[in-house]
């Protein structure tokens, strides 16, 4: 029986069968096909879909409006400031309101019940964007640039997260690296370890995988033979600039180095989900330098501008998935 996701929505993927993920993997390489020979492929012509956006972002929005404009479909971008939503109007009012406009809605903010409760009153799929506490779309991005890299043979894959490892990223990476049987391994401090909640439900979904799930202190155990390695920026959108010195000192030994990536796979790679501060070419990272003498913060430039960076890979490859996400959601 083939795998029909109509009606669905994206919110987490814990939600989702492993044929679930690579059905939506399959499709999306087909959609970056059509897209890279210019064939035209409007398969949801005459449908609309709103994005709303609690927190900024350069991807993330582009992919929904250009994966959305080459479906067919027309778009309505709602920023920080373009709707009622939270401020004189609910999240369940703005749901009822905009499921009878939109045949989709895309959500990308805060708190993950928002878009849980978005997606329980809209009456229309719902796509998490991003939360505090999920990636999804992000996850698809990542792991189809990593098939790509490795000729789509990943069971069996270590895939090391450096850094802040109970954030948004690593949570989902824990998730899907267990649903598709590649090893997962958290590297950072005690305090950035993922919460009990997240490694229980993920243990027996690598075990019925045959893949590994590892948390470790120790950088040079956990880069060691891997075969991708992920990193993130330390402070993430929304938390206070206060906390800067405190991940500075807590996270330096988790930068991605020259020295460290020399321990992993022969043919490894590197990801990130972007923006990153590997340079001062920033306002972030100007002042960061100004303030603490840090030059390079998750990882150094040599790593990001390095020969086993696939960092551009992956932000394009945002696009792919989200347009299957949405296709395989509204068809």
């Amino acid at each position: 029986m083939g795998i029909n996701l109509s009606g669905r929505s994206f919110l987490k993927l814990l939600d989702f069968t492993t044929d679930e993920i690579e059905y939506l993997l399959r499709l999306s390489r087909n959609f970056k096909d059509l897209k890279r020979t210019g064939t035209p492929h409007r398969h949801l012509a005459g449908k609309n879909v709103v994005l709303l956006f609690q927190k900024d972002s350069t991807r993330t929005r582009c992919s929904f409006e250009v994966g959305a404009m080459d479906l067919g479909m027309g778009v309505t971008y709602l920023g920080p400031s373009g709707s009622q939503m939270g401020k004189k109007e609910s999240i369940e009012d703005t749901a009822r309101v905009l499921g009878r406009m939109y045949d989709g809605i895309e959500f990308r903010g805060f708190l993950q019940s928002d878009v849980e409760e978005l997606a329980a009153k809209s009456g229309v799929p719902v796509w998490n964007g991003l939360t505090d506490a999920w990636h999804p779309t992000q996850m698809l991005a990542d792991i189809l640039t990593v098939q790509e890299s490795f000729n789509y043979r990943i069971k069996g894959k270590s895939l090391v997260f450096m850094g802040d490892a109970k954030n948004n990223v690593a949570r989902s990476l824990m998730v899907i690296c267990a649903k598709l049987g590649m090893n997962f391994t958290a590297c950072g401090p005690e305090a950035c370890m993922p919460t009990d909640d997240v490694v229980n439900a993920c243990l027996p979904i690598a075990a019925e995988n045959s893949c590994t799930i590892t948390l470790t202190t120790d950088p040079v155990a956990g880069m060691t033979g891997a075969d991708v390695v992920y990193t993130d920026v330390w402070v993430s959108m929304g938390e206070p600039d206060e906390v800067w010195a405190e991940r500075i000192e807590l996270l330096t030994p988790y930068r991605v180095t020259e020295k460290l990536m020399a321990l992993t796979a022969p043919d490894s790679i590197f990801l990130h989900c972007l923006p990153s501060f590997h340079d001062t070419n920033t306002a972030i990272g100007a002042d960061i330098a100004a303030r603490f003498g840090v030059t390079e913060m998750e990882v150094e430039d040599a790593v990001f501008e390095g020969p086993k960076s696939r960092v551009f890979d992956e932000a394009e490859n945002r696009m792919h998935t989200i347009k299957a996400i949405m296709y395989a959601t509204l068809k």
